[in-house]
């Protein structure tokens, strides 16, 4: 079978391009420490309220960081405000108690899908003290665009 020097030029290029392109991916997660959300624990979405592990929201600060716990709903977050600390790793548990919602902190890395019967986590450091806006950025139905909360980073000893 004769290939043409163009075609073998253009399927070369082609597999370069692929392969370039799977480099900077796995490059960009290792360096950046991204973490893919996973759907590891389920939660029955028409109990989220009287769950356990969601009965008390808001921060839980101790030696290892802080601990966010919110639920997503048509169109809040609850708690809608939140004071984490600067410097010291705080992890994100979520859950929707109706309908897929995005949960993003504007101008960070911290950015998850909040779907209905999973627990979504993550985990991020906040550097630069300062209030982020958190928003929802998944259309959940018409007054999506009202749905937001403020998240303020705290400097050092800043509160107790």
């Amino acid at each position: 079978m004769n290939v043409d020097l163009y075609e073998k030029i253009w399927m070369w290029a082609s597999g370069l391009l692929i392969i370039a392109f799977l480099t900077t991916i796995v490059v960009g997660v290792a360096g950046s420490s991204l973490q893919p959300p996973s759907h590891v624990e389920t939660i029955d979405p028409t109990k989220v309220w009287n769950d356990p592990r969601f009965a008390k929201r808001g921060v839980t600060v101790d030696d290892h960081g802080a601990t966010v716990v919110l639920i997503a709903m048509m169109f809040a977050f609850q708690p809608a405000e939140l004071h984490v600390p600067a410097n010291r790793p705080v992890t994100f548990r979520l859950t929707s108690a109706d309908v897929i919602h995005g949960f993003e902190i504007v101008g960070t890395n911290g950015n998850t899908m909040v779907v209905p019967g999973y627990v979504s986590q993550f985990t991020t450091t906040f550097r630069t003290p300062g209030e982020y806006l958190i928003v929802c950025n998944e259309y959940c139905g018409l007054s999506h665009h009202l749905m937001s909360a403020k998240l303020f980073v705290d400097a050092e000893g800043a509160r107790p």
